[in-house]
């Protein structure tokens, strides 16, 4: 069915209602290219569906790039709840920055992406490696592995190999240390080393007891806006943890 009539509004609808029969068909999740077969869509019509469906909430990526329904991504309806109380708060980021905004909580031994806020002008990194396997790449892991202790932090690192995703990547775990312990806090940077030509700056959050970590991602050549990410994240994670704190 690969008419483009597509832009119509009906039958807009009825592609959005198409694709997300079959999500709800794969309840373990799947990827756009499936997803488009099991529509009957164009590849690139279904992708483009997904990605406003999950800008809008209705359906949510994992780190795997698979889709699921928006209100069942971990199994965890409690905890998605309490994340979407932070949503707001990333989307007021996402506009203040022009950049996507991420927001990540570390639990059962994992860093785990638990909210991400884009948009057509301000696109997501392309989670081309699970995140769970890339805390050591990012600014959003590093900032969680910074603010944990030794003895927990050493035990992450003991089950996680520091993979070379880039030619920037720190894949010495002595290094990565040096770098954890040596930078100012509460920021922290990744300077392309999960992707080429992206930066991403993430600061501390929490929920209750739980650490977290909300960040943003932007092209490496808006390096020299820094400073005015750093104030704006700062500002940003004060509210998120007050939202998470007293909204639950």
């Amino acid at each position: 069915m690969g008419d483009r009539a597509g832009h119509t509004p009906i039958t807009a609808v009825q592609h959005a209602f198409r694709l997300m029969e079959a999500v709800a068909a794969h309840a373990g999740g799947a990827p756009a290219n499936e997803l488009a077969r099991g529509a009957g869509l164009p590849p690139d019509t279904a992708l483009e569906v997904l990605r406003a469906l999950t800008r809008d909430g209705y359906l949510r990526r994992l780190d795997d790039g698979s889709f699921v329904l928006g209100d069942v991504p971990h199994g965890d309806h409690a905890a998605q709840g309490l994340a979407g109380l932070a949503r707001p708060a990333l989307a007021a980021l996402r506009d203040d920055l022009s950049a996507a905004a991420y927001l990540t909580f570390y639990e059962e031994g994992e860093i785990r992406i638990a909210e991400i806020v884009d948009g057509p002008q301000t696109p997501r990194v392309d989670l081309w490696v699970g995140f769970q396997d890339a805390g050591h790449a990012t600014a959003l892991g590093k900032c969680v592995l910074r603010e944990m202790d030794e003895e927990a932090r050493g035990e992450y690192l003991s089950r996680h190999t520091l993979a070379d995703l880039t030619p920037r990547t720190i894949t010495h775990r002595e290094e990565l240390i040096r770098q954890l312990e040596s930078l100012p806090a509460p920021v922290m940077m990744d300077r392309e080393e999960y992707d080429l030509g992206t930066v991403c700056i993430a600061v501390p959050v929490y929920r209750g007891g739980t650490l977290g970590s909300l960040g943003v991602s932007f092209r490496a050549d808006r390096m020299y806006r820094t400073s005015q990410v750093r104030a704006h994240l700062l500002e940003s994670a004060d509210r998120v943890t007050r939202d998470l704190t007293f909204g639950s």
